[in-house]
């Protein structure tokens, strides 16, 4: 009856915890101190460049407090720094460091060496299909 959801399911939670043990690995391999939760900030601020921590935390659909304390142990590593948001003097902006940087892209670049590998035999459609389907997952798991 509901066979196709459920196999989906199944996969998903398997994806899931695989995932998540993966980020726990790439966290240690940025620093060994990152806490696996914040390796998903580096992500991000690759991605976005600066952003202040309350778009952070919406974001992630996470709490101030919990933002909060991420980004302090992240700057406790020398990973990011706050600097003056220009539109806003009472608010700061978080970046990168440039070790930060460093280390997180020369771990995303294995990563994704890594991904290369295992789907080596695949089509790149199907990858291209892949990343659509879970990008379409993603925005609709948002609303």
């Amino acid at each position: 009856m509901d066979q196709e959801f459920l196999a989906l399911e199944r996969e998903l939670a398997l994806f899931l915890r695989r995932a998540r043990a993966s980020s726990g690995d790439m966290a240690r391999e940025v620093h060994p101190e990152l806490e696996p939760a914040a390796y998903g900030l580096l992500v991000r601020l690759d991605e976005a460049d600066r952003q202040r921590a309350t778009e952070l935390a919406a974001w992630f659909g996470v709490g101030k407090a919990t933002m909060s304390r991420q980004l302090r142990a992240l700057e406790e590593l020398g990973l990011v720094v706050r600097e003056p948001d220009p539109a806003d003097g009472r608010a700061s902006l978080i970046l990168l460091t440039p070790e930060g940087r460093e280390r997180f892209r020369r771990v995303r670049d294995a990563r994704r060496a890594s991904y290369v590998q295992k789907l080596a035999s695949w089509d790149r459609r199907e990858v291209a299909e892949l990343a659509r389907l879970l990008h379409q997952l993603n925005t609709r798991a948002g609303e």
